[in-house]
Order: C-alpha cells, then sequence, then structure tokens
C-alpha cells in the first residue's frame, strides 16, 4: 500500500453547462435557438439520489442534486432546440492562462546514474534534483534519488488519477530488458554507457514534461516524488508481475472495445482531431525510422573516416619523399578530427532529433487514449439510457397488468435511472471540455519543442560544417607543398 498523502479526487467531473454538440440520440430536426422551450419539461417527479442500488458513472462521489430529465432516447420528440450556451464557458483564470502562456517557475534535473547492489538484483538509482521558487513546495532546492521503477510509479499513479477525465499525462520512458541485463551483469561497454546515458535523458525529458503540466505539477503524488527522501517501493511496474499481466490483459480488452463501440461523432472538432492524430502519428513514425537511419549512417561514416586515417598514417610513415609523408600524417590527423566530428553529429542526430520524435510518438498515443476514454465514457451515458428505456417499458406493463404493489419500486428505479443518465451526459461534455483544452497546450507545447530542437540541430550542423572547412583549410597549403 502506498502510504503517500492523500491525493485530491480528480475523477469527480463537476457539473457543466450541458452543450448542443453532446454526442446523445438526435432528433432528424434542429431548429433556431429563438424557437426553445425546456428539453425536459415532461420530468414530474423530484429524483432522489439517495437510493443505496445507485453505482458511480464515472466518479466515486455523489453527484450533487440533479433536476429530473426525461431523456430524448425515452420520449423522441419531434423537434430538439439548440441550448444557445456555448459549450466552453471560459473562467478570467483561463483566458488569463491562454493569453500569458503556461510559466512554471521550476526546473527538474536527473543526473548521476549510479549502480547499486550486483547481479541481477542490482539497479540503477538516479539524481533527480529540483529547483523552485514556487510556494507548494519546502524549499527552493532538493534533491533526491530515484530507481527506475520509482519513475514508473509515479506514472501509473497520475495515469490511473488523471486520463480517464481526459487529462494528457506524459508516458514514461520504456523498459529494456536487454539493455539492463548488460548493466546488471557488469558488462561495460559503448552499447551499455549508451543504454545508460539515454535513459537518464528519456527520464529528465520525462519529469521537465511533466511539472510543466499546471494539474499534474500540484499532484501530492508527483510533489512526494520529487521531495521525499523516503519512497514507498513500486512494486507493480514489473512487466511479470500480477499488475503487469492486468495492464496487458486491459491492453487486449480496450482494443476489442474499440473495435466493437461504433460512437456516432456529432462534433467536428473532435473527429477532425482525431484524424489529424493519426495522420501525425504515421508521419512522426516515418520520420524517426529515417533519422535513426540517419545516426546509423554517420556512426558507419565515422568508422570508415577513423580507418582511412589509420591507413593513411602508416602510408605515409612508409612513404620516402618528405613532402608527400609529411602531407599524408597530417591528412591522417586532419581525418581522425574528421572521424570525431562525425561521432558528434551522430549524437546530436540522435539526442537532438530522434529522441525528440520517439518522445512525440509515445505522447500521441496518451493523446489517443484520452480519446478512447471520451469513447468509454458515451458509451457508459448511452448504455444508462439504454438500461433507463427498459425501466420504463418494464413500468409500463406492470400498468398494463395492474400491479400497483410494485409500482412504486419501479418508479425509483426509473428516478435511479434517470439521475445516471444526467450525470452521463455531465460527465460526457465535461470530459470533452477538458480534452479541447489539453489539445490545445499540446499543440503549443509541441510547437515550441519542435522550433527549440530544430534550431540546436541547425546550429549543430553549422558548427560541423564550419569546422571542417577549418580542417582542410589548413591542411591545403601543407598539400600544395608537396612538390
Amino acid at each position: 500500500l502506498d502510504p503517500s498523502p492523500p491525493s485530491p479526487n480528480p475523477a469527480s467531473l463537476p457539473a457543466e453547462d450541458i452543450s448542443a454538440k453532446s454526442n446523445g440520440p438526435k432528433s432528424p430536426e434542429i431548429l433556431l435557438d429563438d424557437d426553445r422551450e425546456d428539453l425536459f419539461a415532461e420530468a414530474t417527479e423530484e429524483v432522489s439520489l439517495d437510493s443505496p442500488e445507485r453505482e458511480a458513472i464515472l466518479s466515486p462521489e455523489p453527484s450533487p442534486a440533479i433536476t429530473p430529465v426525461t431523456p430524448t432516447l425515452v420520449t423522441p420528440r419531434s423537434e430538439l432546440k439548440m441550448i444557445s450556451t456555448p459549450m466552453f464557458d471560459r473562467s478570467k483564470e483561463e483566458l488569463e492562462e491562454e493569453a500569458n502562456g503556461d510559466t512554471f517557475d521550476i526546473h527538474v534535473s536527473v543526473s548521476d546514474p549510479e549502480k547499486v547492489g550486483d547481479g541481477m538484483n542490482a539497479y540503477l538509482a538516479y539524481r533527480v534534483t529540483t529547483k523552485t521558487s514556487s510556494s507548494m513546495f519546502s524549499s527552493r532546492e532538493f534533491t533526491v534519488k530515484r530507481r527506475f521503477s520509482d519513475f514508473l510509479g509515479l506514472h501509473d499513479k497520475l495515469s490511473t488519477k488523471y486520463m480517464h477525465i481526459g487529462y494528457i499525462v506524459p508516458p514514461a520512458p520504456e523498459k529494456s530488458i536487454v539493455g539492463m541485463t548488460k548493466v546488471k551483469v557488469g558488462k561495460e561497454d559503448s552499447s551499455s554507457t549508451e543504454f545508460v546515458e539515454k535513459r537518464r535523458a528519456a527520464l529528465e525529458r520525462y519529469l521537465q514534461r511533466t511539472v510543466k503540466h499546471p494539474t499534474l505539477l500540484q499532484d501530492p503524488d508527483l510533489r512526494q516524488f520529487l521531495e521525499s527522501n523516503e519512497l514507498p517501493r513500486a512494486v507493480n511496474t514489473q512487466a511479470l508481475s500480477g499488475a503487469g499481466i492486468l495492464r496487458m490483459v486491459n491492453k487486449a480488452a480496450d482494443a476489442v472495445n474499440k473495435m466493437t463501440i461504433k460512437m456516432n461523432e456529432s462534433d467536428a472538432w473532435f473527429e477532425e482531431k482525431q484524424q489529424q492524430f493519426e495522420n501525425l502519428d504515421q508521419q512522426l513514425r516515418k520520420l524517426h525510422t529515417s533519422v535513426d537511419l540517419l545516426v546509423c549512417h554517420r556512426k558507419e561514416l565515422s568508422a570508415n573516416t577513423a580507418a582511412f586515417a589509420k591507413s593513411a598514417a602508416m602510408l605515409g610513415n612508409s612513404e620516402d619523399h618528405t613532402a608527400l609523408s609529411r602531407a599524408l600524417s597530417q591528412l591522417a590527423e586532419v581525418e581522425e578530427k574528421i572521424d570525431q566530428l562525425h561521432q558528434d553529429q551522430a549524437y546530436a542526430d540522435f539526442y537532438l532529433f530522434a529522441e525528440l520524435l520517439s518522445d512525440y510518438v509515445r505522447l500521441i498515443s496518451s493523446v489517443k487514449g484520452v480519446f478512447d476514454h471520451r469513447m468509454k465514457c458515451w458509451q457508459k451515458w448511452q448504455d444508462a439510457q439504454a438500461n433507463l428505456q427498459k425501466k420504463r417499458e418494464a413500468e409500463a406493463k406492470l400498468q398494463f397488468a395492474n400491479k400497483p404493489d410494485k409500482m412504486q419500486q419501479a418508479k425509483e428505479e426509473i428516478r435511479e435511472w434517470e439521475a445516471r443518465v444526467q450525470q452521463g451526459e455531465r460527465d460526457f461534455e465535461q470530459i470533452s471540455k477538458t480534452i479541447r483544452k489539453e489539445i490545445g497546450r499540446f499543440e503549443k507545447e509541441r510547437v515550441k519543442d519542435f522550433k527549440t530542437v530544430i534550431i540546436k540541430y541547425l546550429e549543430s550542423l553549422v558548427q560541423t560544417q564550419q569546422q571542417l572547412i577549418k580542417y582542410w583549410e589548413a591542411f591545403l597549403p601543407e598539400a600544395k607543398a608537396i612538390a
């Protein structure tokens, strides 16, 4: 059990104004706003939410008193009036946040990976340093030690609390059994060193993205992760643990549900965004593959350049002609320097460009995840309406059979399902609103990230080419001096 401080329960969706862009059942005719009438005028009985049989739809907490509603699925109307209230009434704070941009005075770094233990029980511990002037933290700078499973445990907690209500939670780095096994058995070579640095950089980017999120930053689990010296061991992050197997089963079930649930999307914005992210996902994966090939090419070019430098040096040593021997030796020195440039550029290709693309491929999976949760929310709403329809049909049969002794229970069940239907609609409208806001924030961050990385990448390319020119210009007089 995690003894961390109790987290605020974000799973409870607050009531919001119902939007006209609802994905509920639609009547064939839509009239203008000036010809309105109360959609729920047919409801005459007060709804009680105190029934013990009532189960929470999305939120574990009881909902506030809800005005009774006779859903359109149960009592079809020939005319469905549009509600003129805007779907997303933004508060003053939200407008100011949008105008000023999200700025958080916090910087997190991950450094000094250290191997702890021996054999297959060994693990890497990382130093997580946080610098901030925010009043929500106890000091301006603090450092803790964390292992990889701690990062995965943090991600699991945040995902469980926030993704199902529409928040995009940055994904944690992926596991690498092969890479970590090399580190555990003590095989120190270039590949294991590269693996450790790659994981360190990925963990740092993960934390930086997480603390940039205005909602996640206020989560007590995140603050405990950054501040607390003693953190409960995350025991459910192993792939073959009970929780790991359950996650795999849930993923398979979700894949089946996505194929079986057919959502009648009536909001053009969501339909457009889902298609946009599908296309973006494909293009990012293609570009990532191309950059991986470029990194391999530069590494191969570096190895070939080193071999060329070695051969030129050997030829210069065996050459009797003094000027030619000196020129060949200097050529070998230039090629050795160029070999280092190719290595540095391959490093830049990977850590600047390839890793950014890899991060965003996983981020888009998180975006698709919140779209899936919205679809599940819609399906729960539809299921509630279908059950309400059955309860009303059952009531009608009891009336026809003249069984007054069972009528009271039937009416209570109807009121219960009416409450569930309206709560389902509110939950759906709220998750839709949250996703809209999250997508806007995601797009701003994506443009900012790509701009920063592209500039750094171009600067590294220019610097490499300028250095190449200097090397060759310095060598050219020596080549011309060969008599």
